[in-house]
C-alpha cells in the first residue's frame, strides 16, 4: 500500500508522528511558537477516540502526563522555552518514577520570556536534565517536517524501551515551515508488556496490586531495597542509552579538513554551505547530531584525531559548542558561529548558508 503524502506544517507533523507512534493521549497548554501542535491534537484526537486535555498550565500538563503514563498509556505533551522551565520539577519526578512519555520542546529565544520566534537557546537545560537530581533523557533533534513526524514516533518507542522520558527538541523555524510529509509506519523491535502499569489488581494477569513511587530506595521496594541500589540502576540505564542510542548524520566528512557541527534548522544552512564550498574545491563536511543526548562524541573525536578542525554553527550564544570541545579533546581547533551571524539583527533573523560559507573560506584561507 502506498504511504500517504501531504503538505503540512512542521508543528502539525508532530501530531501525525504521535499517531504513527501509537499515542493515546495529549495534555498541553498553548504557547508560541508551538500552538499549532496543541490545535492539531484538539482537532484530531477526540475524533479518533483518543484523549485531548488542555491543562491550566504547563505545570498541570506535566503532572497529567505522569498520571497517564502511570496507567500504561502512551502520552505526549508539547511546550516552548518558558513552559519547559515550569515542567522541570514534574519531569524529574517522572524520571524517578520510571515512566515513559514524550515531550516536544519547540525552542524560542531567551532568556526569560525572550522572543516568540525561533532560536537554539535551550540546548543545555534540555540535554543536562533540567530539573533536580542529575538525570538523563534521550533528546532527538529533527531538522525537517518529515523528521518531526519520524522522531516523535521513534520517541514513543525509546520511551517505552527504557521507561524514561524522551525529548524531541525542535525550533520555531522547523515548527512553522511547510514541507511534504510522508505518513509512515514503523517496524520497531518488540517490547515487553507494561506489567508495572497501575491498571488495578483485577486487570493484572497475576491479580497482584502494583504501586509506583517517585522516591524508590527511600521507600524500599523489591527491586531497590535502598537508595544507592536505585541510583545504580539509573546509572546502568543511562550507560546503556549512551552505548546504543547515539544517532548522527555524517555528510561529506571522509576527507574533510573542516567539519561543521550543527543541528536543527542551522544544519540545513550548513548542508547547503558544504555543497557550495565543495564546488569551490574546499574540503568541508558536516556532522549533524540527531541525538543531542547521547551526543556523538566518538564521531567528532575520530575526525579530530584525523586532523580536522571544527566550526559549530548554533543559533545561540554557544551551548552545543561545549560538547564539541569536550569531544575533540583539544586535538582540533573548535570555532563557533552564533546568533550574531543572523542575516538580520532581529528575532526573525536566521543563519543563512552565505554567512556560513564566508566563515568556511576565512578558516581555510
Amino acid at each position: 500500500m502506498m504511504a500517504e503524502k501531504m503538505l503540512v506544517q512542521g508543528n502539525e507533523a508532530v501530531g501525525w508522528g504521535a499517531l504513527s507512534g501509537g499515542c493515546d493521549a495529549f495534555f498541553g497548554y498553548p504557547i508560541t511558537p508551538q500552538n499549532e501542535i496543541t490545535d492539531w491534537f484538539a482537532r484530531e484526537f477526540p475524533e479518533r477516540g483518543k484523549v485531548f486535555v488542555q491543562s491550566q498550565s504547563e505545570t498541570g500538563s506535566i503532572n497529567m502526563l505522569c498520571g497517564g503514563a502511570a496507567v500504561g498509556f502512551r502520552v505526549i505533551t508539547s511546550t516552548s522555552s518558558p513552559g519547559w522551565g515550569l515542567m522541570q520539577e514534574g519531569l524529574s519526578q517522572i524520571v524517578a518514577t520510571e515512566l515513559p512519555c514524550v515531550v516536544v520542546m519547540v525552542q524560542r529565544g531567551g532568556p526569560g520570556a525572550g522572543s516568540i520566534r525561533h532560536a537554539q537557546m535551550d540546548y543545555t537545560c534540555v540535554t543536562r536534565g533540567g530539573g533536580p537530581g542529575g538525570y538523563n533523557n534521550i533528546v532527538l533533534a529533527p531538522s525537517s517536517v518529515q523528521e518531526n513526524h519520524d522522531f516523535v514516533a521513534l520517541a514513543f518507542h525509546l520511551a517505552d524501551k527504557y521507561r524514561n522520558p524522551v525529548v524531541v527538541l525542535t525550533d520555531g523555524l522547523i515548527g512553522q515551515m511547510v514541507e511534504s510529509l510522508e505518513i509512515r509506519s514503523f517496524d520497531f523491535e518488540p517490547l515487553p508488556e507494561k506489567e508495572w502499569a497501575l491498571r488495578g489488581r483485577d486487570e493484572q494477569k497475576d491479580k497482584v496490586r502494583r504501586f509506583l513511587h517517585n522516591a524508590p530506595g527511600i521507600l524500599p521496594m523489591p527491586l531497590y531495597p535502598n537508595y544507592i541500589s536505585f541510583l545504580k540502576h539509573l546509572e546502568e540505564k543511562y550507560h546503556k542509552m549512551a552505548e546504543i542510542e547515539v544517532r548522527y548524520e555524517a555528510y561529506h566528512v571522509e576527507d574533510a579538513d573542516l567539519v561543521l557541527v550543527a543541528y536543527g534548522y542551522p544544519s540545513r544552512s550548513c548542508k547547503r554551505a558544504v555543497r557550495m564550498a565543495r564546488d569551490e574545491g574546499l574540503k568541508v563536511g558536516l556532522i549533524r547530531p540527531i541525538t543531542l543526548w547521547p551526543f556523538p562524541h566518538q564521531a567528532i573525536k575520530n575526525k579530530a584525531i584525523a586532523g580536522s578542525i571544527f566550526l559549530v554553527v548554533e543559533d545561540s550564544q554557544g551551548q552545543m559548542v561545549e560538547d564539541v570541545r569536550i569531544a575533540s579533546e583539544n586535538r582540533g581547533a573548535v570555532h563557533f558561529l552564533g546568533m550574531w551571524a543572523r542575516h538580520l539583527p532581529t528575532d526573525g533573523g536566521m543563519i543563512m548558508p552565505g554567512i556560513v560559507l564566508k566563515e568556511i573560506r576565512r578558516l581555510l584561507s
